[in-house]
């Protein structure tokens, strides 16, 4: 596998711009102010970027706050999950189609704070600096799109797992913070009042409507989750660990480089963190799965669903007793149809490498029903 390069010029890229203040400052005080001299421009550009955006939040805060506070969700979420890598984006940007969600956007997740007020002015700016398709895999990319809302809780609270990657010499601390449970009381409760409000802020926004909401993270946090909303429904979807491996190697060696604001890790100390994340996250969940009702959550595979999209989401739709329009159909069927041109990545890597993946996550073949 190809080494880590790193990106110095690329400075805009940089998820931190959209943060607080506030919390950028906190980040940068629990990671001891290290920042690596090459990637000052980065941070400076972050740190400039949050001192601008200071003004909106204020507005934004006195002007909503209480509103948003007293929103009462009616109908709890639908969660997607799945390890990064898995297919989460593509299922995500297919049952958005269906108008009855809200869901999170990457104006929302990236300017957490201020998308209520300062839409118009706003969204333009994110636009111009944002590149239109995902440098990884060629994925659409824009302000309107699907995203998943782990970025916007990494720019109001130091927890997000994301911000493992802008310091990635703190990129286990930022790992475990995945894992809610088993954080000290106080971060819980942190995490929890924050996530609790975005969520009150998209509802709000997207005038009641019950959210759709994709998160990798989540896959861990079942427990929590179905605490917060009782009701919720959540949609997993696992892909062949080997492929997953590959494509999160292959996503991390292009992105990490493109947000630190320290010098990346290693390609060993990354096919650390791959094998470490990966297995607490899928212990954690196939623990916490059996909690739920089945009525709750279903499981789908990557393979089948690549193979027949739109049978796959009439599945899910069957499965949660919702009714799905010719309408709705007729959408997804396009929407697949422009799709077509994807092709997948095929990966190569050694039987030591093979045999490495098979060790720490043979539980998870064996959950999955996939062959070594």
């Amino acid at each position: 596998m190809e080494q880590v390069k790193e990106n110095v010029f690329d400075v805009m890229y940089e998820p931190l711009a959209g943060s607080s203040l506030t919390n950028l400052l906190r980040l940068t005080s629990q990671n001891r102010f290290r920042i690596s001299p090459r990637y000052i421009p980065r941070y400076s550009y972050a740190l400039l970027m949050s001192s601008i955006l200071s003004p909106f939040r204020l507005k934004e805060r006195l002007l909503e706050h209480k509103h948003i506070k007293r929103i009462s969700i009616d109908r709890d979420p639908v969660f997607i999950i799945g390890h990064w890598r898995s297919g989460t984006t593509y299922l995500h940007n297919v049952l958005s189609l269906d108008d009855s969600f809200g869901c999170c956007s990457t104006f929302h997740a990236t300017l957490p704070h201020v998308f209520l007020q300062s839409e118009k002015l706003l969204k333009p700016l994110l636009s111009a600096s944002i590149p239109t398709k995902r440098p990884m895999d060629d994925v659409a990319m824009g302000p309107d799109l699907p995203q998943e809302e782990e970025y916007a809780i990494a720019n109001i609270i130091p927890d997000g797992y994301y911000n493992g990657w802008c310091f990635p010499k703190n990129m286990n601390q930022y790992m475990n913070h995945v894992i809610i449970d088993t954080l000290p009381v106080k971060f819980q409760n942190e995490w929890i009042n924050t996530y609790d409000f975005f969520v009150k802020k998209l509802t709000y926004y997207h005038n009641g409507k019950q959210l759709l909401l994709k998160n990798p993270a989540h896959t861990a946090r079942l427990a929590t989750l179905k605490e917060m909303y009782p009701n919720a429904k959540f949609v997993h979807i696992h892909r062949n660990p080997y492929e997953v491996f590959y494509s999160m190697n292959k996503f991390m060696r292009i992105v990490l480089p493109r947000y630190c604001v320290q010098r990346p890790p290693t390609q060993q100390k990354i096919n650390a963190s791959i094998l470490h994340m990966y297995k607490h996250m899928y212990q954690a969940y196939l623990q916490q799965k059996k909690a739920l009702l089945k009525k709750d959550i279903i499981e789908i595979s990557y393979e089948q669903f690549i193979k027949e999209p739109v049978n796959e989401i009439q599945h899910i739709y069957d499965h949660f007793d919702i009714l799905m329009s010719k309408e709705l159909e007729n959408k997804l069927n396009k929407y697949v149809d422009s799709q077509k041109q994807f092709t997948k990545s095929s990966y190569n890597m050694s039987e030591t490498l093979k045999d490495e993946i098979w060790k720490e996550w043979s539980f998870a073949f064996n959950a999955f029903q996939y062959v070594r």
